[in-house]
Protein backbone atom coordinates (compact mmCIF):
# COMPACT_ATOMS: atom_id res chain seq x y z
CA UNK A 1 0.00 0.00 0.00
CA UNK A 2 1.18 3.23 -0.92
CA UNK A 3 0.44 6.56 1.37
CA UNK A 4 1.24 9.84 0.82
CA UNK A 5 3.53 11.72 2.50
CA UNK A 6 2.04 13.97 5.38
CA UNK A 7 3.76 16.87 4.49
CA UNK A 8 3.25 16.87 0.42
CA UNK A 9 -0.88 16.75 2.08
CA UNK A 10 -2.21 20.25 2.97
CA UNK A 11 -3.31 21.24 6.79
CA UNK A 12 -7.40 20.87 5.48
CA UNK A 13 -6.52 17.39 4.46
CA UNK A 14 -4.96 15.94 7.23
CA UNK A 15 -7.74 17.50 9.72
CA UNK A 16 -10.46 15.17 7.25
CA UNK A 17 -8.44 12.26 7.41
CA UNK A 18 -7.92 12.29 10.89
CA UNK A 19 -11.81 13.09 11.35
CA UNK A 20 -12.66 9.88 9.35
CA UNK A 21 -9.95 7.88 11.59
CA UNK A 22 -11.61 9.44 14.80
CA UNK A 23 -15.21 8.39 13.18
CA UNK A 24 -14.18 5.52 12.03
CA UNK A 25 -13.02 4.89 15.75
CA UNK A 26 -16.55 5.88 16.99
CA UNK A 27 -16.37 9.87 17.16
CA UNK A 28 -19.60 11.23 16.07
CA UNK A 29 -18.36 14.81 16.90
CA UNK A 30 -15.70 14.48 14.49
CA UNK A 31 -18.12 12.53 11.97
CA UNK A 32 -20.72 15.13 11.70
CA UNK A 33 -18.12 18.08 11.29
CA UNK A 34 -16.36 15.73 8.73
CA UNK A 35 -19.58 15.41 7.01
CA UNK A 36 -20.29 19.38 7.07
CA UNK A 37 -16.85 20.41 5.94
CA UNK A 38 -17.19 18.33 2.70
CA UNK A 39 -20.63 19.74 1.84
CA UNK A 40 -19.14 23.06 -0.47
CA UNK A 41 -16.10 20.89 -1.72
CA UNK A 42 -18.79 18.22 -2.92
CA UNK A 43 -20.47 20.88 -4.41
CA UNK A 44 -17.60 22.46 -6.05
CA UNK A 45 -16.50 19.25 -7.48
CA UNK A 46 -20.08 18.54 -8.85
CA UNK A 47 -19.71 21.95 -10.29
CA UNK A 48 -16.56 21.20 -12.36
CA UNK A 49 -18.33 18.18 -13.73
CA UNK A 50 -20.97 19.85 -14.82
CA UNK A 51 -24.38 19.49 -12.59
CA UNK A 52 -26.69 21.61 -12.70
CA UNK A 53 -26.92 24.05 -9.61
CA UNK A 54 -30.29 23.04 -8.95
CA UNK A 55 -28.87 19.03 -8.46
CA UNK A 56 -26.25 19.83 -6.55
CA UNK A 57 -28.28 19.02 -3.84
CA UNK A 58 -28.93 15.14 -4.86
CA UNK A 59 -25.17 14.56 -5.60
CA UNK A 60 -24.38 15.95 -2.14
CA UNK A 61 -27.06 13.43 -0.13
CA UNK A 62 -25.69 10.77 -2.68
CA UNK A 63 -22.11 11.50 -1.68
CA UNK A 64 -22.87 11.48 1.96
CA UNK A 65 -24.74 8.10 1.71
CA UNK A 66 -21.35 6.51 0.05
CA UNK A 67 -19.08 8.28 2.25
CA UNK A 68 -21.28 6.65 5.25
CA UNK A 69 -21.41 3.18 3.66
CA UNK A 70 -18.06 2.88 2.91
CA UNK A 71 -16.25 4.58 5.97
CA UNK A 72 -15.02 1.76 7.13
CA UNK A 73 -12.70 0.94 3.35
CA UNK A 74 -10.90 3.80 4.20
CA UNK A 75 -7.02 4.24 4.59
CA UNK A 76 -6.39 7.32 7.15
CA UNK A 77 -3.01 6.98 6.09
CA UNK A 78 -3.96 8.13 2.69
CA UNK A 79 -5.48 11.07 1.45
CA UNK A 80 -8.95 11.87 2.94
CA UNK A 81 -10.22 14.94 -0.33
CA UNK A 82 -8.74 12.51 -2.84
CA UNK A 83 -10.82 9.62 -2.18
CA UNK A 84 -14.36 12.29 -1.25
CA UNK A 85 -13.46 13.78 -4.95
CA UNK A 86 -13.64 10.30 -6.53
CA UNK A 87 -16.52 9.22 -5.08
CA UNK A 88 -18.26 12.89 -6.02
CA UNK A 89 -17.30 12.56 -9.27
CA UNK A 90 -18.79 9.43 -9.73
CA UNK A 91 -21.83 10.07 -7.87
CA UNK A 92 -21.94 13.49 -9.87
CA UNK A 93 -21.62 11.49 -13.66
CA UNK A 94 -24.02 9.29 -12.51
CA UNK A 95 -26.77 11.77 -11.76
CA UNK A 96 -25.81 13.77 -15.10
CA UNK A 97 -26.43 9.99 -16.76
CA UNK A 98 -29.81 9.59 -15.29
CA UNK A 99 -30.74 13.04 -15.85
CA UNK A 100 -29.61 12.54 -19.54
CA UNK A 101 -31.44 9.18 -19.63
CA UNK A 102 -34.53 11.18 -18.11
CA UNK A 103 -34.65 13.60 -20.61
CA UNK A 104 -34.33 11.71 -23.11
CA UNK A 105 -37.72 9.60 -22.33
CA UNK A 106 -39.92 13.01 -21.63
CA UNK A 107 -40.35 16.07 -23.64
CA UNK A 108 -41.68 19.10 -21.46
CA UNK A 109 -42.42 21.92 -24.30
CA UNK A 110 -46.34 23.33 -23.83
CA UNK A 111 -45.78 26.03 -26.28
CA UNK A 112 -44.42 23.75 -28.86
CA UNK A 113 -48.39 22.15 -28.79
CA UNK A 114 -49.87 25.46 -29.28
CA UNK A 115 -47.76 25.69 -33.34
CA UNK A 116 -49.35 22.58 -34.44
CA UNK A 117 -53.28 22.78 -35.06
CA UNK A 118 -55.64 19.68 -33.61
CA UNK A 119 -56.11 17.67 -37.11
CA UNK A 120 -59.49 16.42 -35.13
CA UNK A 121 -60.80 19.64 -34.24
CA UNK A 122 -63.73 21.22 -35.82
CA UNK A 123 -64.40 24.47 -35.46
CA UNK A 124 -67.81 24.60 -37.03
CA UNK A 125 -69.05 22.17 -34.61
CA UNK A 126 -68.35 25.04 -31.38
CA UNK A 127 -71.19 27.21 -33.92
CA UNK A 128 -73.03 24.48 -34.91
CA UNK A 129 -73.79 23.31 -30.91
CA UNK A 130 -74.63 27.28 -30.16
CA UNK A 131 -77.24 27.30 -32.83
CA UNK A 132 -78.73 23.99 -31.53
CA UNK A 133 -78.77 25.21 -28.18
CA UNK A 134 -80.13 28.51 -29.10
CA UNK A 135 -83.52 26.10 -31.16
CA UNK A 136 -83.46 24.38 -28.45
CA UNK A 137 -84.41 27.20 -26.01
CA UNK A 138 -86.49 28.66 -28.25
CA UNK A 139 -88.88 25.99 -28.58
CA UNK A 140 -88.82 25.19 -24.77
CA UNK A 141 -89.55 29.19 -24.32
CA UNK A 142 -92.87 28.02 -26.62
CA UNK A 143 -94.20 25.42 -24.45
CA UNK A 144 -97.41 26.05 -22.13
CA UNK A 145 -95.70 26.50 -18.26
CA UNK A 146 -96.28 22.64 -17.04
CA UNK A 147 -94.90 21.05 -20.07
CA UNK A 148 -91.53 23.59 -19.57
CA UNK A 149 -91.18 23.12 -15.76
CA UNK A 150 -91.06 19.54 -16.33
CA UNK A 151 -88.43 19.35 -18.70
CA UNK A 152 -86.18 21.49 -16.75
CA UNK A 153 -86.67 19.52 -13.59
CA UNK A 154 -86.69 16.21 -15.20
CA UNK A 155 -84.07 16.60 -17.76
CA UNK A 156 -81.86 19.76 -17.15
CA UNK A 157 -81.67 19.41 -14.02
CA UNK A 158 -82.02 15.71 -13.87
CA UNK A 159 -83.64 15.46 -10.72
CA UNK A 160 -86.10 12.07 -9.53
CA UNK A 161 -89.41 11.64 -10.47
CA UNK A 162 -89.72 12.19 -6.33
CA UNK A 163 -87.29 15.11 -6.39
CA UNK A 164 -89.33 16.99 -9.36
CA UNK A 165 -92.38 16.09 -7.70
CA UNK A 166 -91.98 17.84 -4.10
CA UNK A 167 -90.32 20.78 -5.81
CA UNK A 168 -93.03 21.63 -8.17
CA UNK A 169 -95.55 19.96 -5.64
CA UNK A 170 -97.41 18.17 -8.62
CA UNK A 171 -97.80 14.44 -8.65
CA UNK A 172 -95.43 12.26 -10.66
CA UNK A 173 -98.02 10.88 -12.83
CA UNK A 174 -98.72 14.85 -13.96
CA UNK A 175 -95.33 15.13 -14.23
CA UNK A 176 -94.70 12.13 -16.53
CA UNK A 177 -97.69 13.22 -18.92
CA UNK A 178 -96.27 16.86 -19.05
CA UNK A 179 -92.35 15.35 -20.02
CA UNK A 180 -94.28 13.31 -22.18
CA UNK A 181 -96.31 15.78 -24.19
CA UNK A 182 -93.42 18.65 -24.21
CA UNK A 183 -91.36 15.89 -25.49
CA UNK A 184 -93.40 15.26 -28.69
CA UNK A 185 -94.19 18.96 -29.22
CA UNK A 186 -90.12 19.69 -29.04
CA UNK A 187 -89.53 16.92 -31.39
CA UNK A 188 -92.32 18.39 -33.98
CA UNK A 189 -90.82 22.06 -33.53
CA UNK A 190 -87.29 21.23 -33.77
CA UNK A 191 -87.96 18.79 -37.19
CA UNK A 192 -89.63 22.32 -38.85
CA UNK A 193 -87.27 24.29 -38.20
CA UNK A 194 -84.09 21.67 -39.30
Amino acid sequence: MITADPQTRNTDDLRRSAQMAAAQAGDRAAYEALLRDCVPLIRAIAGRVGVPPDRGDDVVQDVLLTIHRARQTFDPGRSFTAWLRVIAERRSIDLLRQVGRHSAREFHAPLAFEAYPDEGADPTRGVEQAEVSDRVNDALATLPPRQREAVEALVLQEQSLTEAAAVTRRTKVALKVNLHRALKALRGKLQRTE
